[in-house]
């Protein structure tokens, strides 16, 4: 197969990071991306070009273009960390052995991004999808259904049967909603909406409250008296994340793995770090992958493909854009909510 000299991407047009801390919401694409055409990007040793099929939108690539993720950004270069797509070449033994498969990907690292229609990544961080997986669940395979793993593994490990999780209706609250009911485990699921509890319950969750609910200190209060969670997994990091955890038992863990909220919390009682011996914490995947053993990644990511293909997890995607449109149509795409948003070339 001949490949182009140009592919069409949409380009970042801010290096490094952001002064300001505004959020992950997006009224416009203007001021960070522009779309246009660069050189197909050439692999190096250990990486592979891959043709990308479609790409994930997740909060990290809204905090990254807009330059307040952990990561800064580079002038020039295409946006998008994760996708699906089909290895066109590259370097190296286990290179040469992926060409021609469909694989899973999380790009972005070395500056080639997912929101184009080539990209190249590291050879080892591409998952082979098997048959049977759709691309829609393919294309969010590694960053949520891997998180949801590692993070179940975590509430597994702390002994209680029962954990609290804040934003519970983005797609890894959904997808730990099903590991909770198929292992036994009481999901207490913190949402926003009114709206999004029944579906939620349907997925596997135990304990639907509201955050705006009148009510809500009482009933999280009476639920960590019977259910005794010792893991908050938390993305927003807001003030009512810190009077949550301060709520949990003895030995509970606040583990933090995003930050939609744009204030900082306070610590309404820190002796409790010192009496009931609790924790607060981060955990991004990149670190994962950095420290997981290769078998504990395999066995992670067999059984991730193994729910997505016998149904037990699905990918709810809400809106499909064009490469091309994604400048106009992409932030309308994200109010839509309650699903995953997906761009193709």
């Amino acid at each position: 197969m001949t490949l182009p000299s140009t592919m069409n991407a949409l380009i970042l047009k801010q290096d490094g990071f952001a002064p300001s801390r505004e959020g992950a919401a997006i009224e416009t694409l203007e001021p960070y991306l522009d779309y246009g055409s660069l050189p197909v990007p050439k692999a190096g040793p250990g990486q592979v070009l891959v043709r990308v099929r479609m790409a994930s939108v997740n909060p990290s690539d809204l905090y990254f273009i807009k330059g307040e993720y952990g990561q800064p950004r580079v002038k020039g270069q295409p946006a998008g960390f994760e996708g699906v797509g089909d290895v066109v070449g590259g370097q190296g033994l286990y290179a040469r052995w992926l060409k021609g498969k469909r694989v899973a990907f999380v790009g972005g690292v070395t500056g080639s991004g997912a929101w184009a229609e080539y990209i190249v990544v590291p050879a080892a961080m591409c998952v082979v999808i098997r048959q049977g997986m759709r691309d829609e669940d393919a294309a969010g395979h590694v960053v949520n259904p891997v998180t949801a793993w590692a993070m179940f593994d975590i509430v597994k490990q702390s002994g209680a049967k029962s954990f609290v999780f804040t934003a519970a209706f983005s797609q890894l609250g959904k997808l730990m909603a099903g590991l909770a009911r198929d292992n036994g485990y009481a999901m207490i699921a913190v949402i926003r909406k009114e709206s999004q509890a029944e579906h939620l319950k349907e997925l596997g969750a135990s304990h639907v409250l509201l955050s705006t609910d009148p009510d809500f200190a009482s009933r999280l209060a009476a639920l960590c008296g019977s259910e005794k969670p010792r893991i908050l997994l938390d993305a927003v990091a807001s003030q009512q994340s810190a009077d949550i955890f301060m709520a949990m038992p003895n030995r509970a863990r606040w583990i933090i793995y995003g930050r939609l909220a744009t204030e900082a919390p306070a610590i309404s009682e820190p002796g409790q770090f010192i009496f009931m011996d609790k924790k607060i914490e981060g955990f991004w995947l990149s670190q994962w992958f950095r420290r997981a053993s290769m078998l504990e990644k395999m066995r992670t990511l067999r059984a991730v493909q193994n729910r997505f293909i016998s149904g037990a997890w699905k990918t709810e995607v809400v809106a499909t854009v064009k490469l091309g449109q994604a400048i106009q149509a992409l932030p309308e795409a994200l109010k839509l909510g309650d699903g995953k948003v997906m761009i193709v070339p």
